[in-house]
C-alpha cells in the first residue's frame, strides 16, 4: 500500500485520520506519517491495510496506469 492509497481509501470511506487510527489501533501520528510517505513497520502497515480491506476497499497495483483504490465487488 502506497501513502496515496491510504489517503484515497480513507477518503472513499468517509473516514478521518482519527477514525482510521482508532480502527487500526494505532496513533493518529502513525496515519499522518504513513500518508506523508514515511516508512512504517511491516506489521503496522499490514494492520492498517487489513482494516481498510475489511471495510470494503480493494487496492489496485500499479499496472501502467498508476496505483489506486476502489470498493471491492461485493458480489464475488
Amino acid at each position: 500500500m502506497k501513502s496515496i492509497q491510504c489517503k484515497l481509501a480513507r477518503t472513499a470511506l468517509g473516514w478521518g485520520v482519527v477514525d482510521l487510527a482508532k480502527a487500526a489501533k494505532v496513533s493518529t501520528q502513525t496515519i499522518v506519517r504513513l500518508e506523508r510517505g514515511e516508512e512504517l513497520r511491516d506489521t503496522t502497515l499490514t494492520r492498517i491495510r487489513e482494516v481498510l480491506e475489511n471495510a470494503g476497499i480493494e487496492f489496485i497495483p500499479e499496472n501502467g496506469g498508476g496505483v489506486g483504490v476502489r470498493f471491492r465487488d461485493r458480489t464475488k
